[in-house]
């Protein structure tokens, strides 16, 4: 995945400074591709399973992103941890679905393990940014 880079900008004295933006964040970076490989996991589901573990999927995934994003934008540093908690639980709430898929046999052996690695590198950054807040 590419990096994600924000553009300088010029302030009216004419000094450039770096616009700092959640897209630059590392766990935010990681939980987008973790994002991507579960949206891909939820669209091949069988159909029977459209309206029930396809959107869970789905909203538990958006979720981790979203938080990291909505916590980046809040004034302090404690408001934004607590959306990274939030984030947080919702990686561990997509790993339990994750198994379902696996005991359903909708995903096989090596791509749970491809995922649930993934899975766990995100949570370890996200884990690593929360103790750096």
């Amino acid at each position: 995945m590419q990096k994600a880079i924000c553009p300088d900008f010029t302030e009216s004295s004419g000094i450039e400074k770096k616009n700092h933006h959640f897209k630059e964040l590392k766990c935010w970076q990681r939980a987008r591709e973790w994002r991507t490989a579960l949206y891909k996991v939820a669209n091949d589901l069988p159909e029977k399973e459209k309206y029930s573990l396809k959107i869970q999927i789905r909203r538990a995934a958006v979720s981790i992103t979203a938080n990291i994003a909505e916590g980046y934008g809040r004034f302090h540093y404690k408001e934004n941890i607590q959306f990274c908690r939030q984030s947080r639980a919702s990686i561990y709430e997509c790993e339990d679905h994750l198994i379902t898929c696996f005991d359903e046999k909708y995903i096989d052996e090596e791509k749970y393990k491809n995922l649930i690695k993934l899975m766990i590198e995100t949570r370890k950054i996200l884990d690593g940014y929360i103790r750096y807040l």
